[in-house]
């Protein structure tokens, strides 16, 4: 009888330790709940707003250890939108993204700082028109759960930006358009 309470209690404790650690998310791009948006000014005249329609990545969430979290985003960059196909076109030239030489821009987390309950600084390396520097994405956690479709679910959004300059992009629009601010909305399936 000791043997069959003990294997239960084991067995028991097994399964809670799964919610314990870290779980492994892949990031719902087909479902469209996930959103990678850009905006930056339009030489001091107005705001520029676009999207990148096809990314893709995972994060592992760890709910008790924040800290040991992590994150791995791929972004196409020909699929950049501005809602304006020769912007678009003209974004995708080497003037700007520079699709034809580097196709995909990465960021892969580094560090994850509490900042408050909900809170967090996501340091990582950005690689962008084949340069990589460190970026810190200010992010909160909206929440997680089961869906309705039999999964689990996390969600987060965040922001960070960063100057063009900075990445050996050669057109150069004035102050004004030097920095570009993303805005992040995250959403994973538990996998």
């Amino acid at each position: 009888m000791k043997k069959i309470f003990s294997g239960i209690a084991l067995g028991g404790l097994m399964a809670l330790s799964g919610s314990l650690y870290a779980a492994d998310y892949q990031i719902d791009k087909e479902g469209q709940h996930a959103f990678i948006n850009f905006k930056t000014g339009h030489m001091g005249f107005s705001m520029l707003h676009g999207r990148f329609n096809d990314f893709d990545g995972t994060f592992s969430w760890d709910a008790e250890n924040p800290e040991n979290s992590k994150v791995n985003v791929t972004i196409n960059t020909a699929s950049v939108d501005s809602n304006h196909a020769e912007r678009d076109k003209h974004l995708r030239s080497d003037d700007f993204l520079n699709v034809g030489k580097y196709p995909d821009a990465t960021f892969v987390s580094t560090g994850v700082e509490m900042t408050g309950e909900d809170t967090a600084k996501v340091t990582g390396d950005f690689t962008f028109n084949g340069v990589t520097k460190p970026v810190v994405i200010d992010a909160r956690f909206i929440g997680e759960g089961d869906d309705p479709w039999g999964g689990y679910r996390a969600g987060f959004e965040g922001t960070t930006s960063f100057k063009l300059a900075d990445y050996d992009v050669s057109m150069d629009l004035g102050p004004a358009s030097a920095v570009v601010e993303l805005d992040l909305t995250i959403e994973g399936i538990r996998q």
